[in-house]
């Protein structure tokens, strides 16, 4: 793990991730904040684009909790089931919907707890959508940023959480809101967990990596 880094070195990094990304988007495809919400949790241990490969037919269909219930469990499965763990997540998602309409009137709340009480919607999944969509600067740390953070030491950590308290306490507020993007996609295309392309990185003098692969 390494260090933290400082106010001034954390400052430079994301003004660099800014100049080349002004605003960064999150890769699972959605058509309104439900399906967004499903999107998030199917993504658990499965890749964005496996995910948007399955969801793009589903959505057409079930773009609503209650569309999905009248798709039902069977009925989603035939969609999902390429997805890592699709009966349980189909599970969840009938589960989530039927109290998304009795207990919400059919909207997505937005408040964290309210969205982590919902079957298979996790803190992560929550922060994801309360960022995504109500543009809250919630912090979903995923493997990508846990990388990231404790090579770089831009948000080191020994668990997610630590990470998630690392990013809101040392990242500036006004990079906040797009933070966890950034990260994300520095760890998919760059900061790679086997091969880092270090080479050609932008943050390359700043990080703190000692297996830099130049």
């Amino acid at each position: 793990m390494a260090k933290q880094l400082d106010f001034h070195t954390i400052r430079e990094i994301f003004t660099r991730f800014q100049q080349a990304d002004p605003e960064p988007k999150g890769e699972l495809e959605h058509v309104n904040v439900y399906t967004l919400v499903v999107a998030v949790a199917l993504s658990a241990q499965a890749t964005d684009a496996g995910v948007n490969k399955a969801t793009r037919a589903l959505f057409k269909i079930a773009d609503t909790p209650q569309k999905m219930l009248d798709l039902g469990e069977e009925g989603l499965i035939e969609h999902i089931k390429t997805i890592g763990l699709f009966r349980q997540k189909a599970k969840n998602v009938i589960k989530m919907s039927r109290i998304l309409v009795e207990e919400y009137g059919g909207e997505v709340p937005n408040s964290r707890a309210a969205l982590q009480s919902l079957p298979g919607v996790g803190r992560k999944t929550a922060n994801v959508v309360l960022n995504m969509w109500w543009r809250y600067p919630a912090q979903a740390v995923d493997t990508h940023i846990f990388r990231v953070g404790n090579r770089t030491g831009i948000c080191p950590g020994k668990d997610v959480d630590a990470v998630e308290r690392a990013i809101e306490d040392n990242i500036p507020v006004d990079f906040q809101l797009h933070a966890h993007h950034w990260l994300i996609l520095h760890g998919r295309y760059h900061c790679k967990a086997r091969k880092p392309q270090c080479g050609t990185c932008l943050i390359r003098d700043l990080c703190q990596f000692e297996d830099k692969t130049l």
